[in-house]
């Protein structure tokens, strides 16, 4: 028997680190499977997804908002559970907690946001709860199930989150204080924050409109005006950040720690790093932190990438907001519409069937990722994007014997 090679030609594979599994990391990930001859390595500090849009419902009634990687993730991208600490751009590495050391050719930046306590209000950091992030809202949901049902709970902050977790709270029968600090859903048409504040009434949450928390303690809350209300437990949901890794990393951030980025969502300081999500600010000018920014940034970046390696030119990112939509308990939610650049117009639509659209939009989050891991070039508002000019499946070296 005579002993041959294959003919074939060598096949040059590109490696791209996404920091972050959250909403962007996952979709970004899975839409760099267009091209065969991408490495993909996910790293997240987590073993499992969390559903951040589900968390006030994990802390009110213990809903699992945990999902395996493995039914979000297209074939062949590898998982690394580890946190990233700095991002060395001179020598292409991403530094892990461990101390493992990650090369790559590029890097998507989507670490996601998380809630914060300002250092500003004292004894905030100390007795108040922050809800954003799952290790937040596991500590919380301990905290309430200490408490008698009727003790009384408030929560600080009246944006979306405020809202949502104040409702959830109270059909669970818990005694509710919302404390706005200036204004009830700022984000919402004043047709809509009027049926917003119908339906907490309804369910028996205290609306403290105008007021604002200047300490907290551990069994009270102080107000501007020097008034103390008793209060067994303070959540707090009055402020987001980012993760600090940019600027530990020396690149350029906005003042709350957002990667800048320009048009074309990739670093003003490195064409190699591309952020998507809440953790980044293009043209220094960052979107809404929330879902819906985060499914339209990430294919996009993703698309950067893609360009860079196939050798064309990136496309300008692109948004556009529809409006947003609250759950007020598992019975009730509000859909507040919005123009494209997502200020409010005076149409919501709320009650019961608006629920039950709440209800299908968290799930076609999950159906979302899920269908970018089967079909890596699609994305539900997307356009067009980059041409690989590769087959999705490079030709792989055979040896024959």
């Amino acid at each position: 028997m005579t002993d041959f090679t294959a003919h074939t030609h060598k096949v040059h594979i590109t490696r791209v680190v996404v920091i972050g599994g959250g909403y962007s990391g996952v979709l970004a990930a899975n839409r760099l499977r267009q091209r065969g001859d991408v490495d993909v390595t996910l790293v997240n500090p987590r073993p499992k997804f969390v559903e951040r849009i589900r968390l006030h419902q994990m802390v009110a009634a213990g809903y699992d908002a945990g999902v395996d990687y493995g039914t979000l993730l297209g074939e062949g991208i590898r998982l690394v559970v580890d946190k990233a600490v700095r991002i060395d751009a001179a020598a292409r590495t991403v530094v892990l907690e461990s101390g493992r050391e990650l090369d790559y050719d590029y890097v998507i930046y989507a670490v996601g946001s998380t809630g914060t306590v300002p250092a500003s209000i004292p004894g905030a950091a100390e007795f108040a709860y922050p809800i954003a992030e799952f290790e937040q809202a596991q500590r919380l949901r301990s905290a309430l199930e200490q408490l008698h049902p009727a003790a009384p709970v408030t929560v600080v902050g009246a944006g979306l989150t405020g809202i949502e977790t104040a409702a959830e709270l109270a059909e669970q029968g818990r005694n509710v204080t919302l404390v706005c600090g200036g204004l009830l859903g700022p984000s919402l048409s004043d047709p809509g924050r009027r049926s917003t504040a119908k339906a907490l009434a309804k369910l028996g949450v205290t609306v403290m409109e105008e007021d604002v928390v200047t300490e907290v303690r551990p069994d009270a809350i102080v107000f501007a005006d020097g008034a103390v209300r008793p209060t067994a437990l303070t959540i707090w949901t009055a402020g987001f950040g980012v993760p600090e890794l940019a600027i530990a990393s020396g690149l350029r951030t906005d003042e709350l720690g957002r990667l800048i980025t320009d048009e074309t969502l990739t670093s003003v300081d490195d064409e190699r790093i591309v952020a998507v999500g809440d953790c980044a600010a293009p043209s220094n000018e960052p979107l809404r932190m929330c879902c819906a920014t985060a499914s339209q940034l990430a294919p996009q970046g993703a698309n950067t990438v893609l360009s860079r390696i196939a050798g064309t030119t990136p496309t300008e990112f692109e948004f556009a907001y529809a409006g947003s939509c609250i759950s007020l308990g598992r019975r009730s939610a509000t859909v507040q519409f919005t123009r494209r650049d997502d200020t409010p117009v005076n149409v919501y639509f709320a009650g019961r069937a608006v629920a039950k659209f709440k209800e299908a939009v968290c799930k076609g989050t999950l159906w979302a990722m899920r269908r970018s891991a089967r079909k890596p070039e699609w994305a539900f508002w997307l356009k067009g994007g980059p041409r690989p000019e590769q087959p999705a499946r490079a030709p792989k070296v055979v040896t024959r014997t």
